[in-house]
């Protein structure tokens, strides 16, 4: 995929709005129920998606892998079910439980498919 780095930013910017917007409206609300959500818009979206972006940047090879488009929507489907999964569970939702239970299963995964391009292209490069 084509910019593959630029879509990883893009991506990481909205969760920071999104992270900072739910800091504000606890700040504001004085309500803090939400934080755990909003420690894993920062972590897994914002911080996780930019070092993506910034490391598809710097090696090429690896954004030019197949596997990046999977990393792309699979960490993205991971990112988002978990956040939804823990705020719904900080609303007594208990139903929630498998919703993050199956955002974390695919944000490991993801992260699994970007150790696999990682180790195959600086494999292929010291060749």
């Amino acid at each position: 995929m084509p910019y593959i780095h630029l879509r990883f930013l893009r991506v990481a910017v909205l969760y920071l709005l999104a992270g900072m917007g739910l800091g504000l409206a606890m700040g504001i609300s004085e309500n803090h129920s939400m934080f755990p959500a909003h420690a894993h818009i920062n972590l897994v979206g914002w911080a996780s998606f930019a070092i993506y972006g910034l490391i598809y940047r710097a090696y090429p090879t690896a954004a030019a892998s197949r596997l990046a488009v999977w990393h792309f929507w699979i960490a993205n489907a991971g990112a988002l079910l978990m956040v939804v999964g823990i705020a719904g569970i900080n609303n007594g939702m208990e139903q929630f439980k498998p919703v993050t239970a199956g955002g974390a299963i695919l944000t490991i995964l993801g992260a699994l498919v970007f150790a696999t391009i990682l180790f195959r292209t600086s494999a292929a490069q010291n060749q």
